[in-house]
Formats: structure tokens, C-alpha cells, sequence
């Protein structure tokens, strides 16, 4: 979301003005004329900031100064008048305002004490919902206890206060957007957009489009200018998730923005400014690919400021019973069910297994045994076959001797009853028919 600024001024065309240059700037702007008007706006948006005229029709301007402290403490006021005098730039002060500056003489003050302003206000508003309601994308949704998460956790919430750019590290399926996400919500820039994009999933020619934006004919199809992402984000904060997989060539325009904060979108002649948080994540070794060349090595110097690392499934498998329950109560919510109590050494199967997709694989893996689950207690045969059959020593698995003897085990379970343990088994009827051949099962 843009930082939303309420203009009040009886003066239609001072209020068109203003309006048109603080929008210019990418802030959203709203416009009153009355003291009356604005107090109603207030209330229903979400504003930081108000620019109010000082000669209102229905009211003193420094006096509704003090009305919007009251309504909304941490939205700030500045002050225009006409005809200034000191002892109303006291008043004014006094009753909270940010500023009191004269109309027509402080015109170039005006972006910069609201670039000020809206910085101020931000902090405000953090501290009124310190003691609000928990946010879903805060880090206490973060589930361990283990010594690798809580340090991570450690680390992350002390650099989340701060600007800095931050790599975070971790195998697929460890959590980085969700770091990401607490870092971005328990900072400065909270009020702000979190915008997360995987480069990975964009050719080079499309990222840098979806990235920086473009004008209008820069090539076929662009019939319209578009924002970037890096613009929608103004203000907030942008997660570039496997980073290492963005070409060279672009590498180098992102190093600019996080040198100048400044970019030229696709087709552009000039420069468009943002201020904006990176967080970049990957799963690669990035001083590795830029000794390699694959990476550029000035970039992967100003990216990794401050590097987190996550630790794997693997290194904090305590976590496990604490995440699998919380994903049996999550999906029995949802469904509308109970939660299910999980059978003897259902859990130590959990435990034994190598993780190669992390979190995320135990969270496809709990879904599944929900889906299959016809009573409350869950049974170790619910899980994938390999769990059952999972040794440590991956290379000596006969797959195909575990897959016969999962079949025979099911088949038995239904009775014979063949559709029953299609369904049971997770296959289609057609293809459990043509593995009962295959295994000469009958």
C-alpha cells in the first residue's frame, strides 16, 4: 500500500496543487476543504499524514491540530498558512504539529518535510500497535524450539529493526519467505508492501519487465506504462527469492538500486528513484557461483551485509512433533474436523526420515495423511511407502520390492476390495490394475 496523505484547504486550487505534487512523489493523497471533511476522512482511512491550512472555514487550523492528536496520535499534521506569526508556529507546535510553514515562500520544504513526516508517523504507528494483536507474519508463528531456529530467530528479529540488506540461506523449503515476511512486519516499514518475487521463475527479459516496469511502446504489447515491482514496493520492503538465478546482466541493473536507489525502466530515458528494503534469498552458495563467474561478485558483496542462515529439517528434527501438530490442527480447522492423535511410532517414522524438501515436504506429507485418514488416529501406513521402508541407506532400497509389498499390505487391509485401495494407495484404479500385473499380484 502507498502512505496515504490528507490535504485540507478551502483554496481548491492550492489543494489541486499540492495534491498533484505530493502524488507525483508516489504518496496517496486525499482532499478536504473543510475542517469537518477532514475529521470524517480521518476516520475512515487509513491516513499518516495531514497538510492542514490554518483559516478553515469551520475551524482554527492549529486548534484541529489537537482534535487529530486525540482521534489518531501517531498521525502527523503540518501546518499551512498565508500569513504566519509566532506565537500560532508555537501553538501549533505545542498541540503536536510536525511543522508550521508559510504558503508560497517554503514551497521546496514541502517534499522533504513530508518525506520526514511520513518517516516519523511510520514509527508512531508501530509503537500504538506494539501492544495490538499478534500478526500472522510476525516471529512468533516460527515453530521450534531447537537451538538452529531460536538462533536464527535471534539474529533475524535484531536486524529487522535496522535498514540493512539481508541474504538469508537455506535448502528449498526452509522457510525464507516466511522470514522474510517477520523480518519486513517487525520493521520500520511495516506499514508498508512486502513484494516477493522468485526470480526463478521469469526468463531474464521478463523479470527485468516485472522488476523495474516499462513505458509505453517499449516493445509489442506494451500499450500502457507499468509500475515495476520495485516501485509498488516504494517505501516497503522486496524479497528476491532465489536470486542466484538471475542473469548477469540484470544483476548489474539491481546493483545500481541498491547503490542509488535509483533504476531506468524498460524503455526509459530517465531515472525513477525508490526507497526500498532488499532481503534476497537462495539455496545457492553465492561466493561459490561468483568465483565461478555466475555470480557477480560486487553484488554478492553488498547483499550479504548481514547473511542468516536456516537450518535444514534435518539439523532441528526436535521441531518435528511441534510442527506436525501444528499442521494436524491447521488442516483438521480447516476441514472441520478434530484433530487426529497420531498412532505409535508414527512420529518416530517422522523423525527417521531424510528431509529433502524440508517444512515444506512435512506440510504436503501431513496434508496427505489427513486426506487419507478415516478415523482419528493416525497410522504409520498412512505415510508415503518410503517412509516405512526408510533405513538411512537410501542406495540399498529395492524400490520396487517395498512398492509390491505396500500393495499387498493394502489390498489385505481392503479386503481385496480393488477401488478401496486405489484410493487407499493414492493411484488411479486403471494404474493399481497395472501394477497387480506387474508384481503378478492377484
Amino acid at each position: 500500500m502507498q502512505p496515504t496523505i490528507l490535504i485540507i484547504d478551502d483554496e481548491k486550487k492550492l489543494n489541486d496543487l499540492l495534491s498533484r505534487i505530493i502524488g507525483l512523489e508516489g504518496f496517496r493523497v486525499l482532499q478536504a476543504f473543510t475542517g469537518k471533511e477532514g475529521l470524517k476522512l480521518l476516520q475512515q482511512e487509513d491516513v499518516l499524514l495531514v497538510l492542514s491550512d490554518v483559516k478553515l472555514p469551520d475551524i482554527n487550523g492549529i486548534d484541529l491540530v489537537k482534535t487529530i492528536k486525540e482521534k489518531k496520535p501517531y498521525v502527523e499534521v503540518i501546518n499551512l498558512t498565508a500569513y504566519g506569526t509566532i506565537s500560532d508556529g508555537v501553538k501549533a507546535i505545542q498541540n503536536g504539529a510536525f511543522n508550521y510553514i508559510t504558503k508560497g515562500d517554503d514551497n521546496d520544504k514541502i517534499i522533504p518535510l513530508v518525506n520526514q513526516a511520513i518517516d516519523k508517523a511510520i514509527l508512531q504507528y508501530n509503537k500504538y500497535l506494539q501492544d495490538s494483536k499478534p500478526t500472522k507474519h510476525s516471529f512468533a508463528t516460527i515453530i521450534g524450539n531447537s537451538k538452529a531456529i531460536q538462533d536464527a530467530v535471534t539474529v533475524a528479529r535484531k536486524v529487522a529493526a535496522t535498514d540493512t540488506t539481508i541474504l538469508l540461506l537455506g535448502e528449498t523449503g526452509t522457510g525464507k519467505e516466511v522470514f522474510a515476511s517477520a523480518i519486513h512486519h517487525e520493521s520500520q516499514r511495516k506499514l508498508m508492501p512486502f513484494v516477493a518475487i522468485n526470480c526463478s521463475s521469469f526468463s531474464a527479459e521478463l523479470l527485468e519487465s516485472e522488476l523495474f516496469g516499462y513505458k509505453a511502446g517499449a516493445f509489442t504489447g506494451a500499450l500502457k506504462d507499468k509500475k515495476g515491482l520495485l516501485e509498488e514496493a516504494h517505501h516497503g520492503t522486496v524479497l528476491l527469492d532465489e536470486i542466484g538465478e538471475m542473469s548477469l546482466e540484470l544483476q548489474a541493473k539491481l546493483l545500481r538500486v541498491l547503490e542509488s536507489k535509483t533504476f531506468i525502466k524498460v524503455g526509459d530515458t530517465q531515472t525513477t528513484q525508490v526507497n526500498i528494503r532488499v532481503i534476497a534469498a537462495t539455496n545457492r552458495n553465492l561466493q561459490q557461483e561468483a568465483e565461478a563467474g555466475r555470480f557477480r561478485l560486487d553484488l554478492y558483496y553488498r547483499l550479504s551485509v548481514f547473511t542468516i542462515n536456516l537450518p535444514s529439517l534435518n539439523e532441528r528434527k526436535a521441531d518435528i512433533e511441534l510442527l506436525v501438530n501444528f499442521y494436524l490442527k491447521d488442516f483438521s480447522a480447516k476441514a472441520g474436523k478434530h484433530q487426529p492423535v497420531m498412532a505409535s511410532g508414527f512420529i518416530d517414522l517422522l523423525n527417521r526420515h531424510h528431509w529433502k524438501g524440508n517444512i515444506r515436504e512435512l506440510k504436503n506429507v501431513i496434508e496427505r495423511v489427513m486426506i487419507l485418514a478415516d478415523s482419528d488416529i493416525l497410522t504409520a501406513d498412512l505415510l508415503p511407502v518410503e517412509f516405512r521402508y526408510d533405513t538411512g541407506d537410501h542406495s540399498a532400497i529395492d524400490l520396487a520390492t517395498i512398492e509390491r509389498q505396500h500393495i499387498q499390505k493394502i489390498l489385505s487391509r481392503s479386503g481385496g476390495n480393488k477401488t478401496e485401495a486405489a484410493r487407499l494407495l493414492g493411484i488411479g484404479l486403471t494404474t493399481l490394475y497395472r501394477k497387480l500385473e506387474e508384481y503378478n499380484l492377484h
